[in-house]
């Protein structure tokens, strides 16, 4: 090769590379339960941690990504949709208020049942209506491993390991209001779930307009599971801890 001859990096194998991360978020599914130190009060550093680099990935990277999907959408719909000009930014808002509304449920069920005698667990409905909901939430990121509207290799690492970091934090909540039927059920659904969207997204290719809303929903759901965790007064979180979660991967981000 001449030495003026620039070197091309060789394209990295989609497939297989999102394969492994999805194997990957099926592992912390099944063993995040034996990471007991995150059970702590005060709330244990790393969930925190693992917050702000979930909601940086959103504001930082999801957010812009919307407003460049917002023309995509406009092109595809055509002009007659102009009612709907923000309807992304709706889309996120949707999904923040759908797990707004099942975490809302999980409380009222564990508080009816408490009353009743029953101990501090969500009722077997509700228990159901929240793997329903959170396996189609991870189905869904299963499948934006695949199909993403920002492909390579850095994009790809990037969305893992925010969405793995994310899924700790998620299992602490589920584990909280499901208690042993989470880690007996729950936790094998949400697994296979995962593996399950990505599977379909190995075969189906969905227009990009239809990406654009699935990842604007993605995005409120994430919002709201992560500050679900952060606020309470009970929950005793480490605000310097979520600080630099968000602040560092922010840089990451920025980045590359």
């Amino acid at each position: 090769m001449s030495p003026t001859e620039p070197i091309v990096a060789a394209p990295f194998n989609l497939t297989l590379v999102s394969g492994l991360s999805a194997v990957a978020l099926v592992l912390v599914h099944l063993f995040s339960s034996n990471l007991r130190f995150l059970e702590a009060v005060p709330r244990s550093r790393w969930l925190s941690f693992g917050s702000g680099v979930s909601v940086a990935y959103v504001f930082v990277h999801v957010l812009p990504d919307l407003s460049a999907a917002q023309e995509t959408l406009r092109e595809t719909w055509g002009k007659g949709w102009t009612f709907l000009e923000h309807h992304v930014y709706l889309v996120a808002l949707v999904g923040l208020a759908v797990f707004y509304g099942l975490e809302r449920t999980a409380k009222i069920s564990r508080r009816r049942n408490r009353e009743s005698g029953q101990g501090d667990v969500t009722e077997t409905g509700v228990f159901w209506l929240h793997m329903g909901s959170f396996a189609l939430y991870n189905a869904l990121i299963g499948y934006l491993l695949l199909h993403r509207e920002e492909a390579g290799f850095a994009s790809l690492l990037l969305f893992a390991v925010a969405m793995a970091l994310h899924f700790v934090v998620n299992d602490y909540g589920l584990r909280e209001h499901h208690k042993k039927y989470y880690d007996q059920v729950g936790r094998w659904i949400l697994a296979a779930s995962v593996m399950a969207g990505w599977v379909i997204g190995s075969g189906t290719q969905v227009p990009q307009a239809a990406i654009a809303v699935l990842f604007a929903f993605l995005a409120g759901g994430i919002v709201l599971n992560v500050l679900k965790e952060e606020l309470p007064d009970d929950r005793e979180s480490r605000f310097w801890a979520f600080l630099v979660g968000a602040a560092g991967y922010s840089a990451l981000l920025l980045a590359l």
